[in-house]
């Protein structure tokens, strides 16, 4: 039996789409931000714990702080590099230790609102530029933060030599 949006393998006919599949939560993560983006976060467990600036080039002061953009970048960087562990034990690929994603959040603006721009840039010693693009794109179909903002979002796939 195939499992859907898995990119090695192909669902049986009837199956419905992964969205529309019965799901089951198996970890949350809760954080609460006060003071906006010159504020503070916390996770509940106490393990994340940090204070917030704004960026100089966003019109703020540029504090000592992170933000909410570099908070996305570190996700999504870490959570695609475990899908491509995913991806690349079931190919029987070996990925090097020295294997890096690197993530790129941009904040744009969109009329009166707001949007978000990602770069995911992988790193594969001892791969082919091909075989590199070639997982990358498998693991963006898995990756959790690949499929929340898939429509929402332009993520861009790029491999550095």
């Amino acid at each position: 039996m195939g499992i859907v949006g898995s990119p090695d393998r192909v669902a049986p006919p009837g199956t419905p789409p992964w969205h529309l599949q019965a799901m089951t939560i198996i970890y949350t993560a809760q954080a609460a931000a006060t003071g906006g983006r010159a504020g503070t976060a916390r996770s509940e467990d106490g393990r994340l714990d940090l204070s917030l600036s704004v960026p100089a080039d966003m019109g703020g002061d540029g504090g000592p702080g992170t933000n909410p953009e570099q908070l996305f970048a570190a996700g999504y960087a870490a959570c695609f590099q475990g899908a491509l562990g995913v991806v690349a034990r079931r190919q029987k690929i070996t990925l090097s230790d020295d294997s890096v994603i690197t993530a790129r959040v941009g904040l744009q603006k969109v009329g009166l609102a707001f949007a978000l721009d990602v770069e995911l840039e992988g790193h594969f010693p001892g791969l082919s530029e091909e075989q590199g693009q070639q997982l990358m794109e498998s693991a963006h179909q898995i990756c959790p933060y690949s499929v929340a903002t898939r429509g929402n979002v332009d993520v861009r796939l790029r491999v550095k030599s």
